[in-house]
């Protein structure tokens, strides 16, 4: 049944979103960040409420997979289900392997990389250079759906270029191929992160396709996951960029769209809380070196907010120790600091 308050919305996306056998809690998910939805932070939305949560890319280059990076991102121990994880690269067969090789470690879903728009990844032909050679994307998406037995779903943007916006194009391969759902950053490979995401070209690629499509990009508040499902009917919505340092975005979207009710962000205290535990749990999976240097990041953008944010994010990157730091986010959020905060 479609919540009064939320009118315009097709029935379509009240129904069980479904990836292969796996039944999704709800239509949210948490979008693959490089350098962000590591272990703990992919807990940490589940834990608030997303219904899927996606891994940071692994590359397909076998070389890689005994560095320490590709080993921490392969961990699942503790994941919520389906565990997702997304593979990169340009080679149909490699690609392949990856699949097959992340499957045996845990994966219960492949997800395939042609929407990152950096440079780096883009150099090698991979992530979103792929959507310019639409043979090859038909290659690689055949060759690993083929390989493994578990559901295969796929990430693009909506072209090359605002004058190449192909992703109809790509999408209608990728439901030939056998991909089980789709995710769209409404942007091109050339727009990067500029300007604003376009919705247009996820309607239309959702009218052209019978596969689940999650529509992403600038997606930041319940009012406007609903105003995207609205004007694109798409199954879902995929939260990226927003989460940071609101890892709670997701679940309070999800309840807005099951329900219409805008749920409160977390107390103070609660907020305490959650950044504590999230602090503690980098600390406990990259160890006490790597864990102090990944949370600088995650605390300055929970803190991006506060009107002394540029203090708190200087004063927090000097702390070398793990107890230094979580000393520091309990000085934050004292009672002066709340009201500065609230200011």
């Amino acid at each position: 049944m479609i919540p009064p308050l939320l009118p315009g919305i097709s029935s379509n996306t009240y129904l069980m979103l479904q990836i292969g056998p796996h039944k999704l809690a709800n239509r949210v998910a948490l979008a693959p960040m490089a350098g962000v939805t590591d272990l703990p932070f992919r807990r940490l939305c589940a834990e608030l409420g997303a219904g899927l949560v996606v891994s940071e890319m692994i590359s397909s280059d076998p070389g890689l997979r005994n560095s320490r990076k590709t080993a921490w991102r392969s961990r699942h121990d503790g994941e919520i289900e389906p565990r997702s994880v997304q593979i990169a690269g340009s080679e149909p067969q490699q690609l392949a392997e990856a699949a097959r090789y992340n499957v045996l470690r845990g994966a219960q879903v492949i997800d395939i990389n042609m929407g990152c728009p950096a440079k780096k990844v883009c150099r090698k032909a991979a992530g979103s250079a792929l959507l310019a050679d639409e043979a090859l994307v038909a290659q690689i998406l055949e060759s690993v759906v083929s390989a493994v037995e578990v559901p295969v779903t796929l990430k693009i943007r909506t072209g090359s270029s605002p004058q190449a916006r192909n992703g109809v194009s790509v999408a209608r391969i990728a439901e030939d191929a056998g991909i089980a759902a789709l995710a769209v950053h409404g942007r091109t490979r050339a727009c990067a992160f500029r300007g604003e995401a376009e919705y247009d070209t996820i309607a239309d690629i959702v009218a052209a396709t019978n596969i689940p499509v999650f529509a992403n990009g600038d997606i930041d508040s319940p009012g406007k996951a609903a105003q995207v499902l609205r004007h694109t009917g798409a199954a879902g919505v995929m939260i990226g960029r927003a989460a940071q340092g609101q890892p709670w975005l997701c679940g309070q979207v999800a309840n807005y769209l099951d329900t219409g009710v805008i749920s409160p962000a977390p107390t103070w205290e609660e907020q305490r809380r959650l950044i504590r535990e999230h602090v503690q749990a980098l600390h406990v999976f990259y160890g006490d070196f790597m864990g102090v240097r990944i949370a600088r990041k995650h605390v300055s953008w929970y803190l991006q907010q506060s009107p002394a944010y540029l203090h708190h994010r200087r004063t927090f990157n000097q702390f070398d120790g793990p107890s230094e730091q979580l000393d520091y986010i309990d000085r934050i959020y004292d009672k002066t600091d709340n009201e500065e905060l609230a200011a």
